[in-house]
């Protein structure tokens, strides 16, 4: 039996929950629900700047203020940036120097929401193509291929989301403002890349394996079949060796 079942199962795994972590991630702050109130990027004290919290914690859909730990978001805004200056009300007042007069993190967080749609997209389509992997190994490769499309694009989401929070949570910490990086937006990414990852090698591994095991079994049969045919050949000419050395004998015995 080929192992390419095991391997696209495990790869199915893998995806569905690289699915899952992204899901979970990508939904912070879009309500004060329970799990999602408490995935974030960053948390960071904004007292005495205008306009904002004494906490504030920023997601995908808004800069939030934080109410007995949780998120508290009064509205959604798709694609929302990390932007200090202009997250709250344009003051300068009470920002960090390293955030004026720069869209470094405007943009970097902006490209993060493109880039792991796009890569949602290709992780689903993976692992809907990934059923054929179950039994064709043409599956197993074409499923290996939008996994890593898929990979690329929430590898290129997480290293963005390290870049962005990672310097603006030193940019706070620099004018002695307490920061703190959301524990489960950055494992939930980073456990995601690792997934897809995983998940690519395991698809290519089955397809290459199910190659391998028909190539060897096609070479076993073909020595098989010409050796068969060799013993026939072999008991045709002792056959014939043995009429012909009957008809010499019974030729000396007239003479």
């Amino acid at each position: 039996m080929t192992p390419r079942p095991l391997f696209a199962f495990a790869s199915l795994v893998l995806i569905a929950g690289a699915i899952l972590l992204t899901f979970l991630t990508f939904l912070g702050g879009v309500s004060d629900e329970s799990p999602t109130n408490r995935f974030y990027f960053l948390q960071a004290d904004t007292s005495g700047i205008a306009g904002a919290a004494s906490l504030t914690r920023w997601t995908f859909w808004n800069a939030c203020s934080v109410v007995d730990g949780r998120n508290d978001c009064p509205k959604v805004h798709p694609a929302y940036p990390f932007d200090p200056p202009r997250n709250f009300d344009g003051s300068d007042d009470g920002i960090p120097s390293q955030f004026i007069g720069t869209h470094k993190y405007y943009l970097l967080t902006r490209f993060m929401f493109a880039f792991i749609l796009v890569g949602l997209f290709f992780a689903v389509c993976s692992l809907l193509l990934g059923v054929l992997a179950l039994c064709s190994r043409i599956g197993s490769f074409l499923s290996s291929a939008l996994c890593s499309v898929a990979l690329f694009f929430q590898a290129i989401t997480s290293a963005l989301m390290t870049v962005a929070y990672v310097l603006g949570r030193r940019n706070f910490r620099s004018i002695g403002k307490s920061a703190d990086l959301g524990k489960y937006n950055f494992g939930f990414m980073w456990a995601a890349t690792a997934c897809l990852l995983f998940a690519t090698v395991l698809f290519c591994v089955g397809g290459a394996t199910s190659g391998r095991r028909s190539t060897s079994h096609s070479t076993t049969a073909a020595p098989r079949r010409r050796g068969f045919g060799f013993g026939k050949q072999k008991n045709a000419r002792n056959r014939g060796s043995f009429i012909d050395n009957e008809s010499q004998r019974r030729v000396k015995e007239e003479y």
